[in-house]
């Protein structure tokens, strides 16, 4: 079974980035079992020891930091990579990819980084982290989400600005945070937010809570979060794309697994997975 560690506090090796907790998964677990089901089968508990499949039999554990808006899809596969590799443990840390960022930048032991932009990304290549140029595996647009109930009776985006009702956007140094201002220029719209988010999963939780009549998250997220939240497509979201790159870190405790991981990720299984979420392909 696959790990989670809190991803949206800073901190370098042994500090509170970097301790494994319990992932924030209420009521998505439905949905990362259905993608589990794309997946290869077999998926099940692997044993302490042992050899794996696909060219690796070491154990121990791969440590992965991903954008929060990857935790159902990067939790079933790495079930998966576990069910091919005996003995070898997924650990994921969650969380905005600008923060995973700067833990990698302080030294956080991690063999995989997977990022919601190319902007969040290039501080990583940038100080010499990266093993490799990082690729793209995914993209991702925004849609706006609303309580199932829609107290807030909004049908476009340009209801967004519509006074007293709450709307709630991700920090704007994150990718969803940054998406969501060049989305609501394109469309004219001002917000002023009643919250600003660490990442994607906060603006979700909220909005599945009614603690807000909406909020900008990914298509993705809306649809981990399906019934109890509702996505509502607009046009001006596709000025907002954003590219997810994926790369092994230069200092990877666990490289070869590091790069299995990748391949699998870019594989088609991989997209399968990834667009079974309601990512779109690069």
């Amino acid at each position: 079974m696959s790990h989670q560690m809190a991803g949206r506090s800073p901190g370098g090796p042994g500090g509170p980035g970097v301790r494994a907790v319990r992932a924030r998964l209420p009521r998505r677990a439905s949905a990362a079992a259905a993608l589990s089901l794309l997946l290869a089968a077999g998926c099940g508990d692997t044993g302490d020891g042992g050899s794996g499949g696909s060219g690796s039999g070491s154990g121990g554990t791969l440590t992965v930091f991903a954008a929060a808006s990857l935790t159902e899809s990067f939790t079933a596969l790495g079930k998966s990579f576990e069910s091919s590799h005996a003995g070898v443990k997924v650990r994921f840390n969650f969380g905005g990819s600008s923060t995973l960022a700067q833990q990698i930048a302080q030294g956080a032991p991690a063999d995989v980084f997977a990022a919601a932009s190319p902007a969040t990304m290039k501080p990583v290549s940038d100080g010499g982290d990266a093993a490799g140029p990082p690729r793209v595996f995914a993209r991702n647009r925004l849609v706006i989400a609303v309580p199932k109930d829609d107290p807030g009776k909004v049908k476009a985006v340009s209801d967004l600005s519509r006074p007293g009702l709450k709307v709630v956007l991700c920090a704007e140094r994150v990718p969803c945070g940054a998406a969501a201002e060049t989305a609501l220029a394109a469309a004219g719209v001002k917000v002023a937010p009643a919250s600003r988010e660490q990442d994607v999963k906060a603006v979700l939780t909220k909005v599945r809570l009614g603690e807000a009549d909406a909020g900008l998250v990914y298509r993705s997220d809306a649809r981990s979060a399906s019934p109890q939240v509702k996505g509502i497509e607009f046009a001006e979201s596709a000025k907002a794309v954003n590219d997810y790159p994926i790369t092994v870190l230069k200092k990877a405790p666990k490289a070869a697994l590091a790069g299995e991981f990748v391949k699998l990720v870019l594989s088609p299984q991989g997209r399968t997975a990834l667009t079974g979420a309601g990512f779109e392909t690069p």
